[in-house]
């Protein structure tokens, strides 16, 4: 153990940073990069092109959501007992690359969702072992800044993805929409592809200098973990896709150009948000900040139910933004402080499978409340669901 932490003390560093989670950080940029060039077009790719409702559109985008988690626990656990993160990094994002680019052909709503699902599977390959190799390559009690770094990088991303959407559908003005759609689908690829080439040349594994250990009591087995994993399972019941925040502006007369600023807003937030949160984490306590985390998500969804202008949009974005960033951040490092050396991959990748497992009927109850009642409900609906976790998280100890 003082070997690799002393190994870790020499290593390379960049702005603070390991070496290996400032190239994943990277990584993720240009991927979340790609991906955001597309995302908010997708809900009006499927209800204007692919002509789904609002039950179905909610529904397809929960199961897109949830699906990539399913594959997590599998992969974290492989990646574990192989101690190889770096393959399984490189066979998601590839995935992911491919499946974006091939969008620009689907004409049915089925095949539109095998490739989400593809990029999802892809999702599901890489995180569990990415997250685990920021963790190996992080000093002991500065998780949350490595993963808060990695956050504030893909975010980055998901800040200049939209940007550079609305730049291309701007120089594609005058073309017929659905054919502007398709080609911002072919040019999303090409990020992708570059991120692969810098896992190939500059990521390094770590997994061969933590030596597994035959004997030891696994964090899953704890009551402190669990806990909080029923609290997460509840939580992802209020975590509605993104999808719902646009569909949100496009109500309130936003044109699509206006829903990818807004996006971009939401992203600036959360990049602006997610480093500062991590380092803070390390020192005033993960389980407090993550408590907190759901009451923003009850007021970010309170904000959405009742917005009826700019103000109160913005104000919800932002809202859902700081929301995001504890969230998305914050756990991953306090699920990797739980586990034991010889098994993050398994115990990261736990968090992620329950919380898809939830997040998936949370987005079908929200657009069935949104088809049979109004989006004020579906918002609503998520904001109690939120309130509920963050009670329940006041009962997690900080420690066993």
């Amino acid at each position: 153990m003082e070997d690799r932490e002393s190994s870790k003390a020499n290593e390379r560093r960049i702005f603070g940073i390991s070496w290996n989670v400032f190239v994943l950080g990277l990584v993720s940029f240009l991927n979340d990069m790609s991906s955001e060039m597309i995302s908010p077009v997708v809900p009006k790719y499927l209800t204007d092109v692919l002509k789904t409702g609002e039950l179905l559109g909610g529904t397809l985008m929960g199961a897109i959501e949830s699906l990539s988690s399913l594959f997590k626990v599998a992969f974290g656990y492989i990646s574990d007992r192989f101690r190889k993160r770096k393959v399984f990094i490189f066979t998601g994002y590839a995935l992911s690359a491919f499946s974006k680019g091939a969008l620009a052909f689907t004409r049915y709503w089925w095949d539109f969702l095998s490739l989400r699902i593809l990029d999802r599977v892809g999702k599901g390959i890489r995180t569990a072992p990415r997250d685990a190799l920021i963790a190996e390559s992080s000093e002991k009690g500065k998780t949350g800044k490595s993963f808060g770094f990695h956050r504030m990088m893909d975010t980055l991303g998901a800040v200049t993805g939209p940007l550079v959407g609305i730049a291309l559908l701007y120089l594609m003005r005058g073309m017929i929409a659905e054919k502007a759609y398709r080609y911002l689908f072919l040019f999303s690829a090409v990020p992708g592809l570059l991120s692969l080439l810098i896992i190939a040349l500059f990521v390094k594994e770590r997994g061969r200098e933590v030596r597994k250990k035959i004997t030891g009591i696994s964090a899953l087995k704890s009551r402190n973990l669990r806990l909080f994993l029923a609290v997460v399972a509840v939580g992802a019941l209020g975590r509605y896709s993104y999808a719902f925040t646009l569909w949100k502006a496009s109500e309130l007369g936003y044109s699509l150009r206006d829903e990818m600023a807004f996006y971009a807003l939401f992203n600036l937030m959360y990049a602006a948000a997610a480093y500062p949160i991590g380092f803070y984490s390390d020192r005033v306590g993960k389980r407090k900040l993550i408590t907190v985390g759901f009451m923003i998500a009850a007021l970010a969804s309170l904000a959405f139910a009742y917005a009826e202008d700019l103000p109160s949009l913005i104000a919800a974005f932002v809202l859902y933004g700081l929301y995001i960033a504890i969230e998305d951040t914050v756990p991953r490092a306090y699920m990797a402080d739980l586990a034991g050396d010889f098994e993050k991959g398994t115990v990261i990748g736990t968090y992620h499978t329950v919380f898809g497992i939830f997040v998936f009927p949370a987005s079908v109850v929200a657009g069935y409340l949104w088809q049979n009642y109004s989006l004020s409900h579906s918002f609503l609906y998520a904001a109690a669901m939120n309130l509920l976790a963050f009670v329940m998280m006041l009962s997690v100890p900080e420690r066993d």
